[in-house]
């Protein structure tokens, strides 16, 4: 709405630029009856013309800086209004509200993994850069975390199937760096549930958006 009223706004100082230069033009170009007039009359009225083109072209530099500014004004509450979507994008993706497309890992789970260790793993991949997680189709914000018990793992009340895959969005070799060097979470997982198998390879894949709530039940705004 605000874009709308400047634009109004350039339009219309636009138009009264052109009016006054319209009058400035006729008001010069106007010859009839100079014949008739007396040397004292001609003085006279090139004084009065003179006088008025000078206030002519002070109202058309003043409505030129009005221009200008509204001008301005225009640009910048574009550019404002740009930055607060772009942030504003930028905030749904963090809390998850949004689907998101990107490069980054997956990892494929099998056996029985404990509930710790998983997340571990997600709290691992967070700590390596991951800008966006989920488990099986499910994605992962504030507030989700892993639950059940070893060999019987859910998430939102859903079991979880085995295998089950982890997806991190991220520079993957910053991704798999975190779990596979030596020492490293997997291999202690490996060690401590030998049971388990856990795989870790690059993908380029679409996380969909969440589905659970993202505002507290309980939360009221501040005033």
């Amino acid at each position: 709405m605000r874009s709308r009223r400047g634009q109004l706004a350039v339009a219309a100082v636009t138009f009264a630029l052109g009016l006054l230069l319209v009058i400035q033009l006729r008001a010069q170009s106007a010859g009839g009856g100079l014949d008739a007039l007396s040397s004292q009359d001609l003085t006279t009225l090139i004084a009065n013309l003179n006088l008025h083109n000078a206030q002519l072209r002070d109202e058309v530099s003043g409505l030129k800086d009005q221009l200008a500014q509204l001008t301005d004004a225009q640009t910048s509450g574009q550019s404002n209004v740009g930055e607060l979507e772009a942030e504003l994008q930028r905030l749904r993706l963090w809390e998850g509200a949004d689907p998101v497309r990107g490069r980054g890992v997956m990892v494929t789970i099998s056996g029985p993994l404990s509930p710790d260790a998983a997340n571990d793993i997600l709290n691992e991949l967070r700590l390596a850069g991951a800008e966006a997680l989920a488990v099986q189709d499910q994605r992962v914000v504030p507030g989700v975390v892993i639950g059940g018990e070893t060999g019987a793992l859910t998430l939102e009340g859903a079991r979880l199937p085995d295998p089950f895959r982890i997806w991190a969005i991220g520079n993957p070799p910053n991704l798999q760096a975190i779990l596979q060097r030596a020492g490293g979470l997997v291999s202690r997982i490996e060690v401590s549930e030998p049971s388990v198998s856990i795989e870790v390879g690059e993908v380029n894949v679409t996380l969909p958006g969440s589905t659970r709530p993202l505002v507290p039940a309980d939360g009221k705004p501040r005033l």
